[in-house]
């Protein structure tokens, strides 16, 4: 098994995704999601293919076409690839429990045989990186659908690559959730594992390109970025980037499954997927064949933009998040602590009021300095207060206008991070913290009416951050729910006033 390792030599020929048709697979995953919209964004005709297509529908553009099937329901897979040109196959059944390399097998199999009775061209397939005669369970799994899929007879492009860095990543997220919470690490032997880490911008821009890329028969192609660094050196240049001290301390008898047991204590969201992943750590992921540099044109990033690219993208992501929608899908009760998105911490509360938005965001867009925050006034002077003792800015700086605010105006100690008109205000915290923190309101009509929603997030950095949180969420939850209780009371007082209900209706 494993095929031929072909690649053009010379001048490349290139065809045009505009006049192919596309499917891709793993659409609702995290490479696939970004590819699929890096595709939509170049007027691709694309087809996705997912086992729950009302999840996806809506998370794609009206150009795209989403299908029913299931590589383990190899009928299913007929209709999926009828008339495709280039399939992506991105599934992987790493979160699954279980035997999840032999049902990665059979559906790999399954597709295998479907793409070549459909007359696919190509498939095009994100394995992993590494090699050698021990390889993980996990690793080893990677490889084998690639095979599978090379021995279809269909034209494969297999790309093998090492940890990918990115904001929601699987294996970005493991390390931030450590780096996060430990201030001090008992580091195994693995840490020191040379890996050769790549952006998720660079995956994607070869994913796209071997859609046109001229390949004789099939290839496998090893990507990585432009840094041969151990995970060590990962985690210390994300504690760099955020700005958190860390001691590692390395010992030589912490074994990688009793590194997932420990992780499983750390950072349960990745128990189950976290033990496979770090059963793979010991073997080197670093690329050994450069020949996509010579077959591709992209030219990988190295370690520390891609760290700093992962952050920004994050935050950005964040700023387009409505949390309304966010929350909804948890339901109205965030439970104690308030709801996790990714490494953050939620409170969110709404309600509605008998306004027009106009109305209703009146006293939003007036928070702070002479009106105050609507609620427990002494307790923001306090916070102030202690703000001002470590340092900080405090509430001295008031607000430049009483009624009006622009991004980058200061509001006590928040600084205006956006404002849409008589929908959207959010804040940035500039007072002393262990970490970050965003105050938003949101205003959208709502029947007759308008409904406000409050949302307060923070970003811990280390135990003390989470420690803040956890220790001030009582006090924070009773401020919260009395601010909004406030605005609400300040929007009936504003109606009130004759001079207010000049042309502006309830």
């Amino acid at each position: 098994m494993g095929g031929s390792k072909a690649i053009a030599r010379g001048p490349l020929e290139r065809r045009s995704m505009i006049d192919e048709k596309i499917l891709l697979t793993g659409a609702t995953g995290y490479v696939g999601g970004r590819l699929g919209g890096a595709l939509e964004a170049r007027g691709a005709r694309l087809r996705c293919m997912a086992r729950r297509p009302e999840y996806l529908v809506s998370r794609v553009a009206a150009s795209t076409e989403v299908v029913q099937g299931d590589v383990l329901d190899e009928p299913s897979l007929c209709a999926a690839l009828q008339g495709i040109d280039v399939a992506y196959y991105l599934i992987h059944s790493m979160g699954d429990s279980g035997d999840f390399a032999e049902r990665e097998r059979a559906g790999a199999a399954n597709f295998a045989r479907a793409a070549r009775d459909a007359g696919v061209r190509r498939i095009i397939y994100l394995g992993g990186l590494g090699g050698g005669d021990n390889l993980s369970e996990h690793l080893r799994s990677r490889h084998d659908v690639g095979d599978i899929l090379r021995d279809s007879g269909v034209s494969t492009i297999e790309f093998r690559a090492s940890i990918i860095i990115g904001s929601g990543s699987l294996s970005f997220e493991m390390i931030r959730a450590l780096v996060n919470r430990l201030p001090v690490m008992v580091t195994p032997r693995w840490v020191s594992t040379p890996t050769q880490p790549i952006a998720i911008e660079d995956v994607i821009a070869y994913l796209v390109e071997a859609l046109e890329v001229d390949v004789t028969g099939s290839a496998i192609f090893e990507i990585g970025g432009a840094d041969q660094v151990s995970y060590g050196e990962i985690m210390r240049e994300y504690a760099a980037q955020r700005r958190l001290r860390r001691v590692m301390i390395p010992v030589p008898v912490l074994s990688p499954h009793l590194s997932s047991l420990w992780l499983g204590l750390v950072t349960p969201l990745f128990a189950r997927v976290g033990s496979k992943l770090i059963d793979g750590v010991r073997n080197p992921t670093v690329v050994i064949d450069d020949s996509a540099l010579r077959a591709f044109s992209v030219r990988p990033r190295g370690m520390r933009e891609a760290i700093a690219r992962a952050l920004i993208n994050e935050d950005r992501a964040f700023a387009e998040t409505r949390w309304s929608d966010a929350l909804s899908s948890q339901g109205e009760s965030p439970g104690w602590g308030g709801v996790r998105f990714g490494s953050r911490l939620v409170d969110s509360r709404a309600v509605n009021v008998p306004y027009r938005p106009a109305v209703a965001f009146r006293p939003v867009r007036s928070i702070g300095g002479s009106a105050g925050w609507y609620f427990g006034n002494w307790l923001w002077g306090l916070r102030g207060f202690l703000d001002l003792l470590v340092g900080g800015v405090g509430t001295r700086r008031g607000r430049r206008l009483p009624d009006e605010v622009v991004p980058g105006d200061t509001v006590d100690f928040w600084r205006v991070e956006a404002i849409e008109p008589d929908r959207v205000l959010r804040l940035f915290a500039e007072m002393r913290l262990p970490g970050r923190a965003w105050l938003q309101f949101e205003v959208e009509p709502a029947g007759d009416g308008s409904r406000l929603r409050q949302t307060a997030v923070f970003d811990p950095v280390g135990l003390f951050g989470l420690a803040y949180w956890y220790a001030l969420y009582p006090l924070h939850k009773l401020v919260f729910a009395g601010m909004l209780r406030g605005i609400e009371r300040a929007m009936a007082n504003d109606q009130a006033r004759p001079e207010a209900t000049r042309g502006i209706e309830r």
